[in-house]
């Protein structure tokens, strides 16, 4: 008594449906589980056949299975288990997995049938589902996305690898003119040069001003013509790298001294040179050339933008960890807008007015600073001149 009891109260509060039908389909008991499930009432199912609980096509078909099972004993689902389709009582269809036992009792057949909805499962599975094809769908659109991304970044790298091409290709033709002109035009102007200074001389016997003034200016234009061709060839050097920086140990105030020595000839009217040399060591280890035309740059372009009356300073200075080298100048100045671009090549500033110059001197300046390790520095006022520092690590 108590077992049947307790076997009651199981089936009474299993989780999943529980529905027993005699061996015509006929329903003979359901527990609340069932019901819930259906929702159906115990009355208006029990004494019905199961296919009440059915969408067509098994409803029609549901009597035609227990008949060719019990004559055949093929099993289609007693003993296997199935997903199956359920109608609810307000003809609702939802997933359920039938499992269905065969019981023999007091010489009678009942089927047991198991029921678990899978409605949750289903949900979550066609959620599942349609995730998945919403995440294919987006790999399929940024797979094409990538691979038009790739097909136009592999586009604009065979641009650019032509342009480049192309480049180079103009970079040595540049170079090799260059080199050239700069090559070529020497001996023509060294002719220039000398046949001026000829005429100078043979002229000299005649005493004429003109003469002497206008040889003056020929000289000066081959001077100024040979620079600049001297700094378009430095700067060809530069670009392809033949530039190299060979160290040396040399006497830097001795080496400036000379500098400044040679630099009178370029004076303007009353300009001085004022040199001096500051610590208490004497050698430096740095490309002297490379130094030397730095050196040059800076004293020469003092010169050209200060007045005739105007002092030019040239210090140097040697210390335990650094050299020091400044050229100050109280000149024309730098524009503050113009400051900014001031180390770019052929750049000049705007207040240079008619005063001759290629804009490739500090260019020059700052590569070969860089090349040995400095850098430079400057500070500069309108009308109050400039002053510019070269630093080197000792």
């Amino acid at each position: 008594m108590e077992k049947t009891v307790l076997l009651k109260a199981i089936i009474e509060n299993a989780i999943d449906g529980l529905i027993t039908i005699d061996d015509r389909g006929i329903i003979e008991s359901i527990n609340p589980s069932a019901c819930r499930l259906f929702e159906y009432t115990q009355d208006e199912v029990i004494g019905h056949n199961i296919s009440i609980l059915m969408p067509q096509p098994d409803k029609t078909q549901h009597d035609s299975y227990l008949h060719q099972y019990k004559k055949t004993g093929l099993a289609r689902i007693i003993g296997i288990g199935r997903e199956l389709t359920g109608m609810k009582k307000n003809g609702v269809l939802f997933p359920f997995r039938l499992g269905v036992s065969e019981v023999r009792y007091s010489g009678r057949l009942i089927y047991a049938e198991f029921i678990h909805d899978l409605s949750r499962e289903k949900e979550a599975e066609s959620k599942l589902q349609d995730y998945a094809a919403l995440l294919e769908e987006q790999v399929v659109e940024r797979t094409q996305s990538l691979r038009q991304s790739l097909d136009t970044l592999q586009k604009t790298q065979d641009e650019l690898n032509l342009s480049l091409s192309k480049e180079k290709e103009l970079g040595q033709l540049k170079s090799r003119f260059v080199s050239i002109a700069s090559h070529e035009f020497r001996t023509p102007l060294s002719m220039v040069q000398l046949s001026a200074s000829l005429i100078d001389r043979y002229a000299s016997a005649f005493d004429t001003e003109n003469i002497a003034r206008h040889v003056a200016k020929i000289k000066d234009a081959v001077l100024n013509i040979t620079a600049i061709l001297n700094d378009f060839l430095s700067l060809e050097k530069l670009d392809s790298g033949k530039v190299k920086p060979a160290p040396s140990r040399f006497n830097l105030p001795e080496m400036a001294s000379g500098i400044a020595d040679e630099m009178q000839v370029a004076l303007k009217g009353n300009q001085k040179i004022v040199f001096g040399h500051r610590g208490p060591h004497d050698m430096v280890r740095l490309d002297q050339n490379l130094l030397k035309n730095c050196i040059i740059i800076l004293i020469d372009n003092a010169i050209k933008y200060s007045g005739t009356e105007s002092d030019i300073w040239f210090y140097t200075k040697i210390t335990e960890t650094q050299c020091t080298i400044r050229v100050c100048d109280n000149g024309i100045g730098i524009p503050e807008t113009d400051q900014k671009h001031l180390f770019e090549a052929f750049f000049r500033a705007h207040n240079t007015g008619t005063i001759s110059g290629n804009g490739l001197g500090l260019s020059i300046l700052s590569r070969y600073t860089g090349l040995m390790n400095g850098k430079v520095d400057f500070k500069s006022k309108i009308n109050k001149g400039t002053l510019f520092t070269l630093t080197f690590p000792q």
